[in-house]
């Protein structure tokens, strides 16, 4: 398994959380603005959230989502990690015996912020280009003609309201209320100002020209275009006007000008790489170990599409995997192995009685991985037919005449016949040597398939 899978699993629970309504407005700025950035599986995730969170009451399972978007659990991950590093969205874990996230929307910012915003803008540019990027950006634009020669008259709050002392008392200390939060991404970028300062003379660039929003700007533009501390100090003296104030358009323009005449006329690229991600653990070396990961990662509907070859199951075959996992507890990969097994030894038949069978024989034993559930159907497998050949009307008349004709064998998973690898040294056990013999002589038949034998 990856650490992707570590971090979520299609079981967990989550709840939403919405700080206020959302407008049509919010909806304009997410689908222009950082859907080019984010990708469109990733916008879908988040809308769906908002859908959800306007009538959500209880908690639900992952695997509603995976059923909503129709992508496996890795997908998800992917668009939740990419929100969160935009700006849109806070998770929070609580680790009990059942894994808890609550998700925390965080609206757009608005077009003045996000245009201003040096790696936000730039990562729009470099991912729509210069024409597309000047027909979003003259969308949000204040028409101001109509202000020309108007003087605001407006009065305000003390012009108006004095304050009365009587004895009133005061009102109650009040709950949590929903408020409109500053959004906003979180951007660890370790700069160092005090390495910057020393090569700032104080008579050129006094200290308090460096407030903390030319100080974010100034760590943002580092991390956008590369440089340390030694060039952004030339930026600055560029940025500086006569009156020995900096601003932060004036130190946009400075570090794009310089890099244009130092690096390439050419605006740099962002690009999603996993920074803080966990590393991976090795891939997986063997079938075996590839179809687990498929059956633990992918949703089952996803699974009844495979086997179907790409065709849309139908809806009661649906319905009877989402029963299992949202009625009786089952987990999705468990409930992909019991499918997989069904089909393909039922020539492709979901009998709804003889799948609930094999289940509450599952629940009872308590399985709740794939690799569990192979192994499993592979032991039971003698009494899975048995169950199988009594749930056919046709049994009682064949039985006396089926023990004189050839039995058609019956269509099993491939991970039925494969055993999980074991040591040479621990080869010939056994229990294991019917297997080693028939791995040796499958190996036999492809090498004389490749030399064209």
């Amino acid at each position: 398994m990856t650490a992707l899978y570590k971090e979520l699993q299609a079981a967990d629970a989550y709840k939403i959380r919405l700080p206020y309504p959302f407008s049509d407005y919010d909806r304009q700025l997410l689908t222009l603005l950082y859907q080019p950035m984010i990708g469109a599986e990733a916008v879908a995730f988040y809308m769906t959230l908002w859908a959800e969170g306007e009538t959500m009451k209880e908690e639900a399972a992952h695997y509603t989502l995976m059923n909503l978007l129709g992508v496996p659990i890795a997908k998800i991950f992917e668009s939740r990690i990419q929100l969160e590093a935009i700006g849109l969205l806070k998770t929070y874990r609580k680790d009990a015996e059942n894994r808890t996230f609550i998700y925390e929307l965080c609206p757009p910012l608005d077009p003045k912020t996000f245009f201003s915003d040096p790696l936000l803008s730039m990562f729009l540019f470099s991912k729509i280009g210069e024409a597309a990027y000047r027909r979003a950006r003259d969308r949000f634009l204040i028409h101001s003609d109509d202000m020309v020669g108007f003087e605001e008259v407006s009065r305000t709050f003390t012009d108006i309201f004095q304050p009365v002392h009587a004895k009133a008392g005061y009102p109650a200390e009040q709950p949590e209320l929903h408020e409109r939060k500053q959004a906003g991404y979180s951007a660890d970028v370790d700069f160092d100002f005090e390495l910057l300062r020393q090569g700032l003379s104080e008579q050129l660039v006094p200290k308090r020209v460096l407030t903390v929003a030319i100080k974010d700007t100034i760590a943002k533009l580092a991390f956008l275009y590369g440089w340390g501390p030694l060039e952004m100090q030339k930026v600055i003296l560029l940025a500086i006007d006569d009156d020995y104030k900096l601003t932060v358009d004036g130190v946009k323009k400075a570090a794009s000008d310089y890099y244009k005449l130092t690096v390439t006329t050419t605006a740099p690229k962002l690009v999603q790489v996993h920074k803080t991600e966990p590393k991976v653990e090795e891939p997986p070396k063997t079938k075996q170990e590839e179809l687990l990961l498929y059956l633990e990662s992918a949703s089952p509907v996803e699974v009844l599409r495979d086997i179907a070859n790409g065709n849309e199951p139908l809806p009661s075959d649906v319905q009877l995997a989402n029963q299992l996992v949202m009625q009786h507890g089952m987990e999705p990969a468990v409930v992909n192995v019991l499918l997989q097994y069904v089909l393909l030894r039922t020539d492709m038949k979901l009998t709804k009685a003889y799948v609930e069978k094999i289940a509450s024989h599952w629940l009872r034993k308590k399985v709740t991985t794939a690799k569990d559930a192979m192994e499993l159907a592979r032991i039971e497998h003698a009494q899975y037919m048995k169950w199988k050949a009594e749930g056919s009307p046709s049994t009682a008349k064949t039985s006396a005449s089926s023990s004189r004709k050839p039995v058609r064998e019956e269509k099993l998973p491939e991970w039925f016949y494969q055993k999980d690898e074991v040591p040479a040294a621990k080869a010939d056990a056994p229990n294991d040597q019917f297997e080693v013999e028939k791995q040796k002589l499958l190996a036999k038949l492809a090498m004389k398939k490749g030399k064209g034998e």
